[in-house]
C-alpha cells in the first residue's frame, strides 16, 4: 500500500457508490484512490410490476467504462444474486478480476458458464482472515454470517484510513455450517482506528437480534412431526444454504425422501454439495421423476418460488401447469421465507392459488433472517468504534434507521454521512473532514431476453401507455403525387375496446378520420408527417371526448 508523500498535495480516497443505497439490490461501489479503482460487489435487481417485459435490472457502470484501466478488480461480499448478478453484463464492458470466497467463486462460475465466459475473467478463491493487494489497496476478508454460506466483510486498508465494510450479515453464534462472525476481529481492527463503517441497513428498523438459523431446525421438526401423512413441498431461497440442509436433515430424520426443483435451486444444491457445504445422507436425495414411486407420506419437494415469481416452479404448482407436479388437497406447502418489499402481492396470489387447490399453507415463523437487526449493529459500532458512520444496503428508510442508532450511539450529524448513487464522497489523508465533492452518471440498465440497455425510459413508457389504454392503427392508401386516398382510412385496435361492442364508436371515429383528410387536402397540405400528426391528433381528441383514454395512435401510410 503506498504512503502519501507529504510534499505533493494530498491525494484522496473516493467512496463512490454506483447503487444499492435507494433500493434492496444493485449493490455495487467503487473505492478509488489516485491509479486504483476497487470494484465491491456487482448485484442486480428484480423488475417492478411496471416493467413490462424487462427480466433483469443491472447498475449504470459508464463511471468504470471511463475509467476502465483503474479498476484492479472486482471484490464479492457474498453469493446472493442481488451482489453477484449483474457480473456476466458488467464484465462485458469492464473485464477485471474477481476475488472472493469459495461458494462465493462457484456461484459466479457458473453465470460465466452460461455466457460462456469462463475462459475470459480470472477468479481467485480468497479465504476468510486472508488479504490481497490491488493497486493502492489491501483488503482482508473477515468472517461473517448471513442466510450463504461463506460470506464476508471487508477491510479496506487505504492510505486514507481503513474503511470496514460488513456486506450482508448477521450475529449468528451458532450457525449450521462453519463459524460464528469474527467478532474478535472486528474489535482489533477498531483499535487500529477505523476511519468509515459501511454498515448493512436491512434490518435496522428491527428492535432486538436476529435469531440463529439453527432454531429453524426445530419448526421443521415440528412441521414433519405434525404432517406425517401428507407430502411437503417446502419453498425456500435458492441460496440459503443451510435451510436446505436443515431440511434434508429433517427429512432423512423422518425417513422422507427428497426431490429438488427450480432451476436456480438445483444449481445451488449440487455446487454446495460438490463443495461439501451441504451433507446429503445417502439414499435421501432423488429425482423429481422418481417421486412417484414413493406414497406422498415419503416424499418432500424443495422448491424455488418463495417470493410469488410467475415462472418459478411453486407458482406453476398453484396454477396446475408445472409438468410434473400436482398439488393435492392432502399436500402441505410450506413458505420458508418472508417476502421482500414489493413481492407482498405476489406471495399472497400464490398462497390463495394453493388453498384455492385444497392443500394446506403454513407461511409464518419458519424463517429467520440474514440481516443484523438493531442491537447487532450496535454490537458492530462498538467493535469498529468508526470515525463516519456510512449506513449502505436498503432502501432510504432503511439507512436512515440506521443513522438513528448512529445517533443513539453518540454521532452526530457531521459523523453521519448519508450518500446517494452517484455521489464522490472525497476523504483526504491529511484528516480532513470528507466531502462530497460531485455526481458521476449512475442510474438502471434494463436487460430484456438478449438485449441489454436497449430498452430505455421511453420504450418502458410506450409499454406501460399499452398495457393502461391500447393501440389504435390507423391504416390508409394514398396515391403517391397526388396524395389522393385510394382506401381507407381504416381503423385496427388492440387492447383498448372490445371491436364487435364498439361498432359505432370505430365508425364514427372513421368518419372523423375521413372529414380530416378532406380538410387538409382542401387546404393542399401534402407533407405525410404532418398528415399523420393531424390524423393522430384529431382521433385522440375524439376518443378522449367519448371514452376518457388515450390509447396509443399509430397512422400507417401506405404509398402506391
Amino acid at each position: 500500500m503506498k504512503k502519501p508523500n507529504m510534499d505533493q498535495p494530498h491525494s484522496k480516497l473516493k467512496i463512490i457508490p454506483l447503487g444499492g443505497l435507494e433500493q434492496i439490490g444493485l449493490n455495487i461501489t467503487a473505492f478509488e484512490y489516485e491509479d486504483s479503482i476497487v470494484v465491491v460487489d456487482c448485484g442486480l435487481a428484480f423488475p417492478d410490476d411496471d416493467m413490462f417485459g424487462v427480466d433483469l435490472c443491472i447498475p449504470d457502470v459508464s463511471y468504470l467504462e471511463e475509467n476502465r484501466d483503474k479498476v484492479k478488480g472486482y471484490v464479492i461480499t457474498h453469493g446472493h444474486e442481488d451482489h453477484i448478478g449483474a457480473l456476466p453484463y458488467v464484465l462485458q464492458k469492464v473485464n477485471a478480476p474477481i476475488y472472493a470466497t469459495r461458494l462465493t467463486v462457484a456461484l459466479i462460475d457458473k453465470k460465466l458458464e452460461e455466457h460462456n465466459m469462463l475462459k475470459t475473467v480470472k477468479r481467485k478463491v480468497i479465504a476468510h482472515g486472508q488479504s490481497i493487494n490491488l493497486g493502492q489497496f489491501r483488503i482482508e476478508f473477515i468472517k461473517t454470517n448471513h442466510s450463504i454460506v461463506d460470506a464476508a466483510a471487508l477491510a479496506l486498508y487505504t492510505p486514507a484510513g481503513i474503511v470496514v465494510h460488513t456486506g450482508d450479515f448477521k450475529v449468528d453464534y451458532t450457525p449450521v455450517y462453519g463459524d460464528a462472525i469474527d467478532l474478535q476481529r472486528f474489535g482489533e481492527i477498531g483499535k487500529k482506528g477505523v476511519l468509515a463503517l459501511m454498515c448493512d441497513s436491512t434490518n435496522a428498523e428491527r428492535e432486538g437480534f436476529t435469531k440463529s438459523e439453527g432454531t429453524i431446525g426445530k419448526i421443521f421438526d415440528d412441521i414433519f412431526g405434525e404432517h406425517r401423512e401428507s407430502r411437503l413441498i417446502i419453498a425456500t431461497f435458492a441460496s440459503n444454504v443451510d435451510r436446505v440442509q436443515q431440511i434434508i436433515n429433517t427429512a432423512h430424520k423422518y425417513d422422507r425422501k427428497v426431490a429438488v426443483e427450480g432451476r436456480s435451486m438445483v444449481n445451488v444444491i449440487e455446487t454446495a454439495t460438490e463443495l461439501g457445504y451441504i451433507q446429503v445422507p445417502e439414499n435421501t436425495l432423488v429425482d423429481l421423476n422418481d417421486l412417484r414411486n414413493y406414497p406422498d407420506e415419503r416424499t418432500v419437494i424443495i422448491t424455488t418460488g418463495s417470493q410469488g415469481e410467475s415462472m418459478a416452479a411453486l407458482s406453476r404448482m398453484a396454477q396446475d401447469i408445472h409438468k410434473k407436479v400436482t398439488i393435492r388437497p392432502s399436500d402441505t406447502i410450506v413458505f420458508s421465507s418472508t417476502p421482500i418489499p414489493g413481492n407482498e402481492k405476489a406471495v399472497d396470489k400464490v398462497i390463495n392459488e394453493l388453498e384455492a387447490r385444497g392443500a394446506e399453507v403454513i407461511f409464518q415463523d419458519v424463517h429467520v433472517s440474514g440481516h443484523a437487526c438493531r442491537e447487532e449493529i450496535k454490537l458492530i459500532y462498538s467493535l469498529v468504534k468508526p470515525r463516519y458512520a456510512l449506513p449502505v444496503h436498503g432502501e432510504i428508510r432503511h439507512r436512515h434507521a440506521q443513522a438513528r442508532i448512529a445517533k443513539e450511539l453518540g454521532y452526530d450529524s457531521g459523523h453521519i454521512l448519508m450518500l446517494h448513487s452517484g455521489d464522490v464522497l472525497e476523504i483526504a489523508d491529511d484528516g480532513s473532514e470528507p466531502k462530497v465533492t460531485g455526481q458521476v452518471h449512475t442510474g438502471t440498465v434494463y436487460v430484456d431476453g438478449l438485449g441489454v440497455g436497449d430498452v430505455g425510459s421511453a420504450v418502458l413508457h410506450d409499454r406501460q401507455h399499452l398495457a393502461e389504454d391500447g393501440v389504435v392503427v390507423i391504416a390508409l392508401a394514398m396515391e403517391s403525387g397526388t396524395n389522393q386516398v385510394l382506401s381507407g382510412p381504416d381503423i385496427v385496435s388492440r387492447g383498448f375496446v372490445y371491436v364487435r361492442e364498439s361498432e359505432e364508436l370505430l365508425e364514427d371515429a372513421r368518419e372523423v378520420l375521413e372529414e380530416t383528410i378532406e380538410e387538409l387536402q382542401d387546404r393542399n397540405v401534402n407533407d405525410w408527417g404532418k398528415i399523420r400528426q393531424a390524423l393522430r391528433e384529431r382521433l385522440s381528441g375524439y376518443i378522449w371526448q367519448k371514452t376518457k383514454r388515450r390509447p396509443m395512435i399509430l397512422p400507417v401510410i401506405m404509398e402506391i
